[in-house]
């Protein structure tokens, strides 16, 4: 359990931001297996390999796995390399981080990505809290410019008395 520093708790984004994330970050998903789904029947048609048919013809079970894994791809990618962010949270000027106020591990942000697998995770977060993936990673959904101005207005004043060097 990570110790959760109260000015990362007092810049959590708000459940509208966290929903306007949610629904940015599922229109480029829904873009992305689009294209994934025209590509798998052009590749169909010029190769007959079953697994491109199968792609888009697979069935429920096989639309929830390849939903989910392409899910899992972005946002494990966008949020491991892009320092916390998603196409919806760079849109929103939101990132994810640690409880400690400290960038996510590798292993946080596959946990965090894991957890959304879960059913109706996407929506833990609308009734105020944090979301389950949040909760169950010691993570939050912070506001960057306000998490920075008031950082940095704590280290102005823990810095007062200290000699400055010229």
């Amino acid at each position: 359990m990570r110790k959760i520093l109260r000015i990362v708790e007092d810049n959590r984004a708000s459940s509208g931001v966290r929903f306007v994330n949610y629904t940015v970050d599922l229109i480029v998903l829904i873009v992305i297996n689009t294209i994934l789904s025209f590509v798998s029947v052009w590749i169909y048609n010029y190769t007959s390999i079953n697994f491109f048919y199968f792609y888009n013809n697979g069935g429920l079970l096989w639309e929830f796995f390849c939903g989910n894994l392409v899910s899992f791809i972005y946002y494990f990618l966008w949020e491991n390399y892009s320092n916390g962010r998603t196409v919806g949270k760079y849109i929103t000027n939101t990132m994810a981080i640690s409880t400690d106020g400290v960038d996510m591990t590798t292993q946080q942000v596959l946990y965090r990505t894991l957890c959304r697998i879960v059913p109706f995770d996407a929506l833990s977060f609308l009734g105020g809290g944090n979301g389950w993936h949040d909760n169950w990673t010691d993570t939050r959904v912070i506001n960057i410019k306000n998490y920075v101005a008031e950082k940095q207005a704590k280290e102005e004043i823990n810095s007062i008395g200290t000699k400055e060097n010229a």
